[in-house]
């Protein structure tokens, strides 16, 4: 009998009753990858994410702005909106990945999803009423739920084992330095044109559309595979049959993992609020309210790769812990803000939780799924995110509207403790499932 090795959160861990090969050290595989090197795919990747989170950043740090002073949207409604258009987006990843899985092809959906967000740009440019700029963002987040699932799962379809974590830090980093530069060109922009949302709109459909060119012309669909045990093994050409029994090939591990998940994204409301409250109680100009999206986006830029290394070295339980922990202490200084200086504190502290928790959750979820289910996982992981975007988005805006921002913040602070709660029952319960697999085996 091959022995189990010590439990380690940071190894992959395959569902009772998957087709996928037992777990056991990659040493052990003669056609393991020893690759220490991350692939030219997750750097173009990462490369498109960096022009297509420019060109969003600039349109979602003014978009509640727009609404609010430009069309008159009252704080409920825009939180309705951004709810939605979240909801929908997490939806159309479920959606792509299940297809991507079935196709075992990543890149023409991709493709699909990126013209949706390029097309999206130019209808809020042109949009001078609630229901078309609801039509454009409706547009920008499906194209944005369309792509995600493929890429992620590309990403972990040709990432080192090992590497898993830096790889995917590293995507993130580059698409959140894109959201950094995004912010920066929403301040230089709205400078520039006095303040006229329509043309800062057009400008920001620009990055988007390079952003496209890069995934037609750079990208190529890979042809082999990297599996949970770190084998490398070529990629099928047969369409994979969707069955309602893969739900449960995903694993207790895995929908453990989302109970986490769907109770952190409750507490995790819409960082447009953060502008608002810059704007509507500390002063801060409309001119100057992307720099609140470029400081989030900086501190999630520069957490991203480094989480995703300690998390590769100490394992991912761990860093998610203070991943999760610093949403708690955002939230604090947040509602206990009494000047800008304060709120700022706070949205640098959530740019870090953003760039630990997220990477932590995506690279637990590729160690856990089988690799003909990549997609699949990552699917469920954003529709459950999408029913608690939903409440986060309509919660939050409604408790802004009735009892102000800095009550929503208290309230997020709450929640986020007991995601903390429910992830160490989480990590507990896993080593639980690993031990009694170690000894059935």
């Amino acid at each position: 009998m091959q022995p189990v090795p010590k439990w380690s959160d940071s190894q992959p861990l395959v569902p009772s009753g998957s087709s996928a090969p037992s777990v056991s050290s990659s040493s052990n595989h003669p056609r393991s990858s020893k690759n220490t090197m991350i692939p030219l795919t997750v750097w173009l990747l990462g490369a498109v994410m960096c022009l297509i989170n420019i060109s969003f950043v600039v349109i979602y740090s003014l978009s509640a702005l727009y609404l609010n002073v430009s069309l008159g949207v009252s704080t409920m409604w825009i939180g309705l909106l951004e709810g939605a258009v979240e909801a929908s987006s997490f939806v159309m990843k479920l959606c792509s990945g299940l297809v991507s899985d079935y196709l075992r092809r990543r890149k023409r959906i991709m493709v699909i999803g990126y013209f949706f967000t390029v097309i999206s740009k130019p209808i809020l440019a042109l949009s001078t009423s609630f229901g078309v700029v609801f039509a454009a963002r409706l547009f920008e987040r499906l194209g944005n739920g369309i792509q995600a699932t493929p890429r992620d799962a590309m990403v972990s379809d040709v990432a080192p084992a090992n590497h898993r974590g830096a790889s995917f830090g590293l995507m993130r980093s580059l698409g959140t330095a894109g959201s950094f530069c995004g912010g920066l060109l929403g301040v230089a922009a709205m400078w520039y044109t006095n303040n006229d949302f329509q043309q800062v709109f057009w400008i920001a459909s620009i990055p988007a559309l390079f952003a496209f060119i890069i995934l037609m012309l750079f990208i190529k669909e890979p042809k082999q595979h990297v599996t949970p045990e770190g084998n490398i093994i070529p990629l099928r050409s047969e369409k994979r049959p969707i069955h309602i029994k893969d739900i449960f090939l995903l694993g207790k591990p895995y929908w453990m993992l989302m109970i986490v998940v769907s109770i952190f994204m409750v507490a995790r409301v819409s960082e447009t609020l953060m502008v608002l409250h810059a704007h509507n109680n500390f002063g801060l100009e409309k001119t100057f309210a992307p720099f609140i999206m470029s400081m989030y986006n900086l501190t999630y830029s520069l957490s991203s790769y480094p989480s995703g290394l300690l998390a590769d070295r100490f394992g991912r339980h761990v860093v998610l812990f203070f991943g999760i922990a610093a949403l708690v202490l955002s939230d604090y200084f947040l509602y206990s803000a009494s000047t800008l200086y304060g709120v700022f504190l706070g949205v640098f502290i959530w740019g870090i939780q953003m760039g630990v928790v997220h990477n932590s959750f995506v690279t637990l979820i590729a160690d856990y799924v089988p690799e003909d289910l990549r997609g699949t996982g990552f699917g469920f992981y954003y529709l459950i995110g999408a029913a608690s975007s939903i409440v986060a988005g309509f919660g939050g805006g409604t408790i802004t509207h009735h009892f102000g921002v800095a009550t929503t913040f208290f309230t997020s602070m709450i929640v986020a403790l007991f995601s903390l709660i429910a992830l160490l029952i989480f990590s507990i319960k896993t080593k639980k499932v690993v031990a009694s697999t170690a000894k059935s085996q």
